[in-house]
């Protein structure tokens, strides 16, 4: 577990990156970290391994400072992906993935074997590769061996900064999509930084929503899409990719105002909140005998909807039609 304590960075010339920062990153997760440019993101993920240090408040791994950690040994615990990979031109990709295992002290068969198997994880036979410089090697080929070469040392922690963003879109989803399967296989702590939130919502587990230094949100993709913490987060997302990705029985059902109706009323009413999912209204109108919901928001009748509204509203769902929210 890393945990962010009451944590504040101050550069030199007076930039305040990060401002009262408490929070944790769950162990053997996928937490993608997200903002506006210059929100913190980079300099709140280059805290976890030292690169940068709080100016007040504490880093802990496992509750134990990183402060009292030694740097070098800290780092080789914790892989690191860069988007500009940063692999050695004049090494083979051998030499390149072997680089923190032998830091470590590790055996050449042990480390062979490590390398040999992650390769074969991220879809690259070693014997056509391992022997080759990474000149050699597509942009996507190479930001896999960057990832073996992170993975090579079998740290707990994994840091991606922005790792896929120089990639073409073709390149950037597959890469996306052996992440996670990755993932599933390791269950490595893995920090991943992205200005995407396309990306965000695809791999995530859990997200932080920075803006100026300051924690906006902290939850799973479900969290975001359903339940924005505020306007900042609901822009920040957008409203057509919230549409888009929301589950419909999820859904408030103050969201169906355009499908209230107010005819046809019989005695069989039943009231319920403008804020309760659409799922609860569905519950409600199977019951025998209740045909109408008359729903309240704050003790004030706005409207009513019946299950011909909903059904109405989730064949415009999966026509394409606009949504009324």
């Amino acid at each position: 577990m890393i945990r962010f304590d009451q944590v504040t960075k101050q550069f030199a010339d007076g930039t305040e990156a990060l401002k009262n920062v408490s929070l944790t990153i769950p162990t053997g997760k996928l937490t993608v970290i997200i903002g506006p440019s210059g929100c913190g993101k980079t300099t709140l993920m280059k805290m976890i391994n030292h690169l940068e240090a709080p100016t007040s408040g504490e880093v802990l791994i496992d509750e134990l400072s990183i402060k009292d950690r030694d740097d070098v040994e800290l780092r080789r615990s914790i892989g690191y992906v860069i988007q500009r990979i940063g692999l050695f031109p004049h090494m083979t990709i051998a030499r390149n993935a072997s680089i923190v295992p032998k830091l470590k002290g590790w055996s050449e068969e042990k480390t062979q074997t490590r390398i040999r198997e992650l390769m074969n994880i991220v879809g690259l036979d070693p014997d056509t590769y391992l022997e080759r410089f990474p000149l050699e090697l597509s942009g996507g080929q190479q930001q896999r061996i960057g990832v073996v070469r992170a993975l090579a040392g079998d740290p707990n922690i994994m840091l991606m900064d922005e790792p896929f963003s120089a990639l073409d879109p073709i390149s950037r989803e597959q890469l996306q999509d052996e992440l996670l399967s990755l993932q599933k296989r390791i269950n490595k702590t893995i920090v991943f930084v992205t200005h995407d939130m396309d990306e965000a919502l695809k791999i995530a587990d859990h997200i932080i929503v920075l803006r100026a230094g300051e924690v906006e949100q902290i939850g799973s993709s479900n969290d975001l899409i359903h339940e924005p913490k505020n306007d900042f987060v609901r822009n920040f997302i957008g409203q057509d990719r919230i549409n888009r990705k929301r589950t419909f029985g999820k859904r408030k059902i103050r969201e169906l105002s355009s499908y209230f109706l107010q005819s046809k009323i019989s005695e069989q009413i039943v009231t319920v909140n403008s804020t309760e999912n659409v799922e609860v209204a569905i519950t409600l109108l199977d019951q025998p005998h209740t045909d109408v919901l008359a729903v309240y928001t704050n003790d004030e009748l706005v409207g009513y909807i019946t299950q011909s509204a909903i059904l109405n509203a989730v064949v415009a769902k999966e026509e394409g039609a606009p949504s009324h929210d």
